[in-house]
């Protein structure tokens, strides 16, 4: 009998525990995707906060919408006089990515496209000044581009696939 009453009891403590863990939750009143001959953009109607803070392990971005980035990871200081852009087609990138190439001729250029593995998924020359690199193949994920000079890397830029 003491048993039993000690596992009610046990049970009872358990139920009130949980009732103050709250899961993220968010009620946008709208929102959706809208696109136009400049890009596509996807928007939140009725999102009470969205803060970024930053801290020197990185950022983190609170609220419902969350941004999808390509980013520089490393270059050189040798390569100063080289300007690489990216820019995605719509962002995030879904069918393939363009890679501009500033007042540089791309002599002796490389590509390569790498899965968060380390695994070579794509490598192939850079013809003119701008590449475009299909990733319809790819799952989604997120990739690292690579663009090489001879054996010396020049950027390596971060790139999200949804």
């Amino acid at each position: 009998m003491k048993q039993k009453w000690l596992r009610l009891i046990a049970l009872l403590l358990f139920g009130i525990g949980l009732t103050g863990l709250h899961a993220q939750e968010a009620v946008p009143v709208s929102g959706g995707n809208a696109s136009g001959t400049g890009g596509s953009s996807s928007y939140t109607v009725g999102q009470v906060v969205c803060i970024t803070n930053s801290g020197i392990n990185g950022t983190s971005a609170q609220g419902v919408q969350q941004p999808y980035e390509i980013s520089v990871i490393t270059g050189i200081d040798d390569a100063l006089d080289i300007l690489l852009e990216m820019a995605v087609y719509p962002n995030p990138a879904t069918d393939f990515i363009k890679l501009k190439l500033g007042d540089f001729e791309p002599v002796n250029l490389r590509y390569q496209l790498y899965d968060t593995k380390g695994s070579l998924v794509l490598n192939a020359k850079i013809e003119g000044k701008e590449t475009d690199i299909s990733l319809q193949a790819f799952m989604p994920s997120t990739y690292f581009l690579k663009v090489i000079q001879g054996n010396k890397e020049i950027k390596t830029f971060q790139i999200i696939k949804k």
